[in-house]
């Protein structure tokens, strides 16, 4: 079972009970880097791990929707590190944020070599980095989450049901009258802490694509389904931006009814099912807000390896680093590929 709540696994109350021996660096106003130890690391679906790493330098300062850089220390087998978005902070005993927890799929080399580390072993961080989520101003929240994507909203959720706090110093976050979740899979066997948020509050809705749990189908079926419960109806209008917080460096999608002002979706998962869900509620006219899964080489906006093209409001294009634009984009601003 994933720790909800506080998030505190037992073997985080050592937390603020000891001196840190691993030093680090922070770069003023922007992230901290060096080496922090694993705490826990442990299967919670297939081919999914939960891990927790002693990191109270980054753990209150980092917003929902905000990622780390992990990599081995002193090899360069794999060379780069990888982006893991936040899935929640572990506090101490004491009452402080000493830790992060992440949740990872195993898909490649690193991943494959993280899965065996145990307690004590070592990792290089640097973090937080990118936008993180805005703060939503609406009644209903919808997340939609394909696969491993469903790991930046446990944090997200217990920021709008106003359970947990994030940032420093916290932000004011208004609390949701209603947090649905639509999450999908391959097979139920890759399923993710839906207990935990169901304890949290969240309505969930699954959809398998063999049709092992929940609804046979898609995840976007379960979205649209969801408008169509709300009466909503199909229109060519645009997507509105309403009901969330606005991002001067990104284009307006027009402004829309105060009925859907309170309605906003939020997706993250798999491109395919990202612009899928764009294109649904943009036919709906519901406001949505997309994290990118791009890969990243630094994820400090060094490489440009994680360039995305966003629409600008005279029509053109240009790139946006998602390592520090985003990864959060409006729907709409991206210019999906054809």
């Amino acid at each position: 079972m994933i720790p909800s709540g506080n998030c505190q696994p037992l073997s985080l109350q050592a937390m603020g009970s000891k001196e840190s021996s691993h030093l680090g660096v922070s770069v003023p106003g922007k992230f901290w880097f060096g080496r922090v130890e694993v705490v826990e690391n442990r299967g919670v679906a297939q081919d999914t791990f939960l891990l927790v790493v002693e990191a109270a330098e980054v753990a209150h300062r980092i917003l929902p929707g905000q990622f780390v850089m992990l990599r081995f220390p002193e090899t360069f087998d794999p060379l780069l590190g990888r982006a893991f978005a936040l899935y929640d902070v572990c506090g101490a005993p004491a009452g402080q944020k000493a830790g992060l927890a992440i949740v990872y799929q195993v898909v490649g080399k690193m991943t494959r070599q993280m899965k065996d580390l145990g307690p004590g072993a070592e990792l290089e961080l640097w973090g937080p980095l990118g936008n993180g989520f805005p703060v939503f101003q609406a009644n209903h929240l919808v997340l939609v989450a394909g696969g491993i994507g469903v790991t930046p909203f446990m944090a997200l959720a217990k920021e709008v049901l106003g359970i947990s706090c994030f940032g420093s110093p916290p932000r004011d976050v208004p609390k949701v009258e209603r947090l649905t979740l639509c999450y999908g899979v391959r097979t139920r066997s890759y399923l993710t802490a839906l207990e935990e948020f169901r304890r949290l509050g969240v309505e969930v809705c699954v959809a398998t694509e063999d049709g092992s749990e929940g609804h046979r189908g898609l995840v976007t079926e379960l979205l649209t389904k969801l408008f169509r419960e709300k009466g909503l109806l199909r229109s060519n209008a645009p997507a509105a931006r309403a009901g969330t917080e606005q991002r001067p460096d990104l284009p307006s999608a027009g402004i829309g009814t105060e009925e859907l002002a309170s309605l906003v979706v939020v997706a993250c998962g798999p491109e395919p099912m990202l612009e899928a869900t764009a294109h649904i509620c943009r036919q709906f006219g519901v406001p949505c807000w997309v994290s990118l899964e791009t890969p990243m080489a630094c994820g400090v906006g060094i490489c440009f390896s994680c360039a995305v093209r966003i629409r600008l409001e005279d029509g053109s294009w240009d790139y946006r680093r998602a390592c520090v634009e985003g990864p959060i984009f409006p729907a709409d601003a991206i210019a999906w590929e054809p």
